[in-house]
């Protein structure tokens, strides 16, 4: 048996002429993993969130998963704690499809709460809280519980050089599956376990995924907004990676710090020199603590 570059499994087939990868089902244990030097001194927490929709303002949340782990200062983490889970009566039927989708049906939520008390304060028990799209769950979590606010987050989808690490995509049941994994997803619970397990691979450099997101998460960056940019370059900034903000009716997109300068003269040459009345763009510094807002 051999492994490939990102942690799959590899048998030769009957013959030698090809291979098979093969997939384990996650089972992700509390306990000691076994791996790093001690009891790790740092508290990392995963949640998941299953919400009605994807209407911030009409949705809500019907599913929220939790589960801390311990990590060395190298990244690696050594205790994974128990998982917790709770579900919530929405007020509503919950759409057909997100039932489908989830497998939760209007009888497996009635009458259910979020105990706020108690996630509030697992949130608030970690150095870090880590979700697969923090720029969805961020603001679904915060919405719902007034003491998570102000917390460090990170992103294991957007933080991770997954493309420079070997691996195709970024969602997170195919992540899994090239990590040598599959599992029961679209329940919060099981894709907590999967972004824990995700965090704990090791790359050809010895170093994990976790290590890798937690330096990128701890740089300081800049949303950059493209304020004013006339409506011609709008698919020049889209090509660029800028997103439309509906709300602030602005293009805009998120820069590392090093970065700012090169973004500057590029919106200067590309954007505002084909506009007189352009207000010009606007770079707001933000930190684990403002990021996915």
């Amino acid at each position: 048996m051999s492994f490939s570059n990102v942690g799959c499994e590899v048998a030769p087939a009957e013959g030698g002429d090809s291979s098979v990868r093969i997939l384990h089902r996650l089972d992700v244990q509390e306990g000691p993993t076994g791996e790093g030097a001690g009891k790790g001194p740092h508290v990392g927490l995963v949640l998941d969130v299953e919400t009605t929709g994807l209407d911030f303002e009409r949705d809500a949340i019907i599913e929220l998963a939790a589960r801390r782990f311990r990590y060395d200062d190298e990244g690696v983490i050594t205790h994974i704690d128990r998982p917790y889970e709770w579900t919530e009566d929405p007020g509503k039927p919950i759409p057909p499809e997100i039932a489908a989708l989830t497998g939760l049906r209007d009888e497996d939520v009635a009458g259910r709460f979020i105990d706020d008390e108690a996630a509030t304060r697992l949130l608030r028990s970690a150095t870090v809280v880590i979700a697969h799209h923090s720029r969805f769950d961020r603001r679904w979590v915060e919405r719902r519980l007034d003491g998570a606010q102000g917390l460090a987050w990170a992103c294991s989808m957007e933080q991770i050089d997954w493309r420079g690490r070997g691996f195709d995509g970024r969602s997170l049941g195919f992540l899994l599956c090239q990590a040598g994994w599959f599992h029961d997803g679209h329940r919060a619970g099981a894709d907590v376990d999967a972004v824990i397990q995700l965090l704990r691979h090791p790359f050809e450099d010895g170093r994990t995924a976790l290590a890798d997101l937690l330096e990128r998460s701890a740089r300081p960056s800049w949303v950059v907004r493209a304020v004013g940019a006339d409506f011609s370059v709008k698919d020049l900034l889209r090509s660029r990676g800028y997103r439309w903000d509906p709300a602030r009716k602005t293009w805009w997109t998120e820069v590392r710090d090093d970065e700012r300068v090169r973004e500057e003269f590029w919106l200067a040459a590309n954007v505002y020199s084909t506009s007189a009345r352009a207000l010009g763009p606007t770079f707001e510094e933000i930190s684990p603590t403002t990021r996915f807002l």
